[in-house]
């Protein structure tokens, strides 16, 4: 990528003089078509969540475990354009700013998900084992990590998580917003300013969110990097996702001239470091507790064989083979047909990782995997809500921050 200015030395008209202008181009997504594509959305998924906890009389463990995959994998495409978006800010990076509303829409939707939180706090003592005071009593591992595994501590957490998604997703959202209408310099500074300290709280609560309602599914087993594991995946599948709706608007005629092969480009490299970053970790946590054959970390890795092994593979192959092989080369990532399939590979990847994180815990028999329809009503319910409000918020204003004084800059953005 091209050396950027910072954006205190970046000036409206620095800005006019070495790039295009955006007069005449199709920036606004119609409110019809927004507020059609979001009703859409919504119904299928108020159907799909309707259907997942009507599950919960048929099979509760299921439906809960459903909810939990579901809720994990939409929830990282969240957290994951909020990446994006302070990464951006800190290193006053101008190539993304004709992305950012993009992923700041889908970071807006975090108060969404402190409501669809309610099924797993419905479901606490279905999925973890640590919730039954009986069993904890009886188990020395258990009674040792009783002040950090109960009950009000959990929900303590989960709010502290949620202030802070909700605070800066909205905070951010705001000043971006308020740019439209003048200001711009000055806003972006302010953006600029918060993301650090907003960084710093965002690790943090990514790191104990991924502790919390994934890794203590399995009590006994630990890992100090598991945190890192889910941001990686979280910021591959975000960055996917960016590349699928950014293809899907410009084929509904939007953002032509504004959206380049050259951010197509940038975006291929992320998703393809993200994506040997992600295989790194896992790796890495996957040969140091085999390496190390201590009895309770190995265990969480031996249910995820045997009946499970071919999902195991799955995995490898979807979150890191494939894609790594289809992004490779620098003229895949300039062709919109292969780098559209990349990142639907790795979307694909992302949702058998979170299978995999979820249910094995759950198997305590090892039968192995088992699809049903709550998985996909699961899937369907959660997705379609958060992508009904993504394309409520997207409607609702440009679709770049038209005000930002980066922005001319970043849609002459070329790779050098």
């Amino acid at each position: 990528m091209s050396s950027n200015p910072t954006a205190s030395s970046m000036t409206p008209a620095y800005e006019q003089a070495h790039a295009p202008g955006i007069e005449g181009m199709k920036i606004h997504w119609e409110g019809a078509r927004a507020k059609r594509a979001s009703m859409i959305a919504f119904a299928i998924g108020v159907i799909g969540a309707v259907a997942t906890l009507v599950g919960i009389g048929v099979e509760r463990t299921q439906a809960f475990g459903s909810w939990l995959f579901a809720y994990m994998f939409v929830l990282a495409i969240v957290l994951g354009s909020m990446f994006f978006v302070l990464v951006h800010h800190i290193t006053a990076a101008r190539w993304g700013t004709t992305l950012r509303r993009i992923a700041e829409s889908a970071m807006w939707t975090a108060p969404l998900f402190i409501v669809l939180f309610v099924p797993v706090a419905l479901g606490l003592h279905d999925l973890f084992h640590w919730t039954h005071t009986e069993d904890v009593a009886k188990d020395p591992i258990l009674t040792a990590k009783a002040p950090y595994l109960n009950e009000t501590f959990f929900y303590i957490r989960a709010v502290l998580y949620f202030v802070v998604w909700a605070g800066i997703a909205l905070y951010m959202n705001k000043q971006s917003v308020a740019q439209d209408k003048g200001n711009g310099l000055a806003l972006l500074q302010r953006m600029r300013t918060a993301s650090a300290p907003s960084m710093l709280l965002f690790g943090l609560s990514v790191t104990f969110a991924a502790f919390d309602w994934l890794m203590s599914l399995s009590p006994h087993w630990f890992s100090t990097i598991f945190g890192v594991y889910y941001f990686a995946g979280a910021v591959q599948g975000s960055l996917a996702f960016l590349i699928v709706v950014a293809m899907l608007l410009q084929r509904s005629g939007l953002l032509h001239g504004v959206i380049t092969v050259e951010h197509y480009h940038d975006l291929g490299k992320l998703l393809f470091g993200f994506t040997v970053f992600f295989a790194y970790i896992a790796f890495s946590q996957y040969f140091l507790i085999w390496y190390a054959n201590i009895p309770e970390e190995t265990e969480w890795f031996l249910h995820r064989w045997g009946p499970w092994a071919g999902l195991s593979i799955a995995l490898v192959f979807f979150c890191f083979v494939l894609p790594f092989a289809v992004l490779l080369s620098r003229g895949a990532k300039r062709t919109a047909p292969v780098l559209l399939l990349g990142a639907l590979l790795v979307l694909v990847g992302r949702a058998i990782d979170m299978y995999w994180l979820v249910f094995p815990s759950l198997d305590h028999h090892s039968h192995g995997p088992h699809v049903t329809w709550m998985n996909f009503t699961a899937l369907l319910g959660i997705g379609g809500l958060f992508v009904g409000l993504f394309c409520w918020r997207l409607g609702k204003n440009a679709l770049v921050p038209v005000g930002d004084p980066l922005l001319r800059s970043s849609m002459g953005h070329e790779n050098v």
